[in-house]
């Protein structure tokens, strides 16, 4: 159960004092890595014959269209995210500053959560629960329990608007990013800010020297490494890092970008990393060798809002 889900509806959890990583969250950190990290040596560094291939892809059609989800006064539907245990079920953040869950089976929505101030930035359905969470231009991540059709947790952890959030493959922590030039690993159970690093921090050489970053500058994306203990953000500035999660310090930059970040996601297999930016491209990187090695253009106009690898 979530500490929050204790609370009263609407009351909020300011973290604003960084608490560290436990001993005890760090070998939980850890144990879950090195499980994720050894499934994935198994199945190889191929990519699996069972994908769907180019033509399986371009084959795809739309199965159904749903309207009505938010509101028609400010319209917009701004992010979304499905479930992973059941895709029936799908959540929606829009301009309306309200966050939907729907049932696309049933075409029922299930929850309208209101509570935010601001548009939504990101939302993401929890994997395994009956929760989703969501990040809003107002600054705050709020916690939503979908089986209680309440607020479980308001947390407030940002100084500005919230662009950026990631769930850990436990669970229990959340990553987060802001244009405040931070980004910040929190836990939701229990509603506290564990660590707030600043888009500054020091980078690691690759003889493990350590040098004082350069100017902060505003996040716009962030995600988990699929083994839990690497972080990506993007910046305002097109550049992508790469962070160790328990020392805080930046392993690489990828610049190449002539766009904001607007997204990132890395391969199942955790070699690859893809972005997409502002700029009409999304762009695959080698985390092995530290470098692009293709990049996909798209109409001046189109604009991508999502990285999918």
């Amino acid at each position: 159960m979530y500490a929050a889900e204790t609370m009263g509806n609407g009351d909020e959890a300011k973290a604003q004092v960084e608490e560290g990583i436990s001993d005890e969250v760090a070998n939980r950190l850890q144990e879950k890595s090195t499980a994720l990290t050894q499934m994935r040596k198994q199945k190889g560094k191929n990519i699996p014959e069972e994908l769907a291939s180019v033509d399986d892809i371009k084959s795809l059609q739309m199965s159904a269209s749903h309207v009505g989800l938010h509101s028609a006064s400010v319209p917009g539907i701004t992010c979304m995210d499905v479930k992973f245990s059941d895709p029936n079920l799908v959540v929606t953040g829009g301009n309306d500053k309200t966050v939907v869950v729907f049932n696309n089976q049933t075409e029922q929505i299930l929850s309208t959560f209101k509570g935010h101030t601001k548009k939504i930035n990101q939302v993401i359905y929890h994997p395994d629960e009956d929760v989703v969470v969501s990040a809003s231009v107002d600054s705050s991540i709020r916690v939503w329990s979908v089986r209680a059709n309440q607020q479980a947790l308001n947390l407030k952890v940002h100084d500005a608007s919230v662009t950026g959030l990631s769930l850990h493959p436990l669970g229990d922590f959340l990553l987060s990013c802001s244009l405040d030039e931070h980004w910040v690993f929190s836990d939701i159970r229990v509603g506290k800010m564990l660590l707030k690093v600043s888009s500054a921090a020091s980078t690691q050489s690759a003889d493990g020297e350590q040098t004082i970053g350069g100017n902060s500058i505003a996040l716009t994306a962030a995600k988990f490494h699929p083994d839990g203990l690497i972080v990506a953000t993007g910046t305002a500035d097109s550049i992508i890092k790469i962070w160790d999660l328990k020392s805080k310090t930046n392993l690489a930059n990828f610049p190449g970008h002539a766009g904001q970040i607007v997204a990132l996601s890395f391969s199942e297999n955790g070699y690859y990393l893809a972005s997409a930016a502002e700029d009409s491209t999304v762009k695959l990187w080698d985390l092995r060798k530290l470098k692009n090695f293709k990049t996909l253009e798209f109409e001046a106009n189109h604009e991508v809002i999502a990285a999918f690898s």
